[in-house]
């Protein structure tokens, strides 16, 4: 197993233009750390300074308990699985896993057991004497991993797996991908994990950790269930969830939440805990906290989304697009009508400053203590 420690870990490129900026994180031995984030928040250029593939413009990057920074990729006790597979097409499956072993000057016989081994965990020995076109794409990422795994590396480095897979397929690899580093774990072997994603879906269902990222910064690093929870501020509460949570702009006003010409009166318990109770502020509810009854805002619905057992409602509320998620009996008794009343769950609400974006109310333990 390997510690990897980022130390104000900064990515300047020609120069000018500052892609990482001065990032801190500790990623523990054996735990799958997750970074997420949109496309452009430099969550693969950081995987790619921890693999040397990209050079660090300041700060310290350290694996295990050495400063890696000047140390090659091969020195670094790393493998990487990369988008694209990145098989050498000549090769049979055989001969592409066990490709590094080869180079490292790996006597025929330990080669021929270890890609044995990997085979049997990974359940393509059928595959071996197959040549990547001949794989279909869970395969050929299979195989990817294999090469990665047999290497026994550190730290297992991956660069957006999955993307390239159907969604049954990602599903699929998800759960292979975390159960194998759960094999590995209990059997004391490395599996150190970092693990880059646009997806949040698969962010909240693998990572024993999330880093969530946008412009080069990290903006929270917590469980799956604490950023669901307890967003740090507007940015990971828009990000992570599915639908994403609504996000009312407002303001706080005589103990109350006031969206245009219509107050949410909100709990003794939210207000005092509550740092300014004055002022321009967003309210965040997840639409499953959102409830229909004959009280809360008054809104009118616009569209439905048949979910199966449940229904999307999109509504507009004072110019604004909100969803609320129903049970179909719930929606099937709504019939023809065009407004409705929307009671946010006090629990649940979160208020962030609308100036700075942090959550005024992080910890929902907090609200009921």
């Amino acid at each position: 197993m390997a510690r990897v420690q980022l130390r104000n870990l900064e990515k300047i490129y020609g120069g000018a233009f500052k892609a990482v900026h001065g990032i801190n994180l500790d990623i523990r031995d054996g735990e799958f750390m997750v970074l997420v984030g949109p496309s452009g928040c430099a969550k693969s250029t950081t995987l790619r300074m921890i693999a040397g593939l990209e050079q660090v413009t300041s700060g310290e990057i350290i694996i295990g308990d050495r400063l890696v920074n000047d140390l090659t990729p091969s020195q670094r006790s790393i493998a990487m699985v990369f988008q694209n597979y990145a098989l050498y097409p000549h090769m049979k499956v055989r001969g592409n896993l066990a490709f590094g072993l080869r180079i490292a000057g790996v006597p025929k016989a330990e080669r021929d057991a270890a890609v044995d081994q990997v085979a049997k965990i990974l359940e393509i020995e059928p595959l071996l004497d197959r040549l990547p076109k001949q794989l279909s794409g869970g395969q050929a990422q299979r195989v990817a991993l294999g090469r990665a795994l047999i290497k026994k590396p550190g730290v297992f480095l991956f660069d957006e797996p999955l993307s390239n897979l159907d969604a049954k397929l990602r599903a699929s690899m998800r759960v292979r991908i975390t159960d194998l580093h759960r094999q590995l774990k209990a059997e004391g072997r490395s599996s150190t994990v970092v693990y880059v994603t646009h997806d949040q879906t698969e962010a909240m269902t693998m990572g024993d950790r999330i880093c969530v990222m946008q412009g080069g910064r990290i903006m929270q690093v917590a469980t799956p269930k604490e950023l669901y929870n307890k967003p740090a501020n507007i940015f990971v509460a828009g990000f992570i969830g599915s639908p994403e949570m609504n996000l009312i702009e407002g303001s706080l006003t005589d103990g109350s939440f006031v969206v245009g010409t219509q107050k949410l009166p909100l709990a003794p318990e939210i207000l005092r805990h509550l740092p300014v109770l004055s002022g321009a502020a967003v309210l965040g509810v997840r639409p499953q906290h959102l409830e229909l009854g004959q009280q809360g805002f008054t809104a009118r619905l616009i569209s439905a989304e048949f979910m199966g057992h449940e229904v999307n409602l999109h509504a507009e509320l004072e110019g604004q697009r909100v969803v609320c998620v129903v049970g179909a009996d719930e929606f099937e008794r709504l019939g023809n009508r065009e407004v409705v009343r929307l009671q946010p769950e006090m629990k649940s609400l979160h208020i962030f400053d609308k100036a700075d974006g942090r959550n005024m109310l992080r910890s929902a333990a907090a609200m009921a203590a």
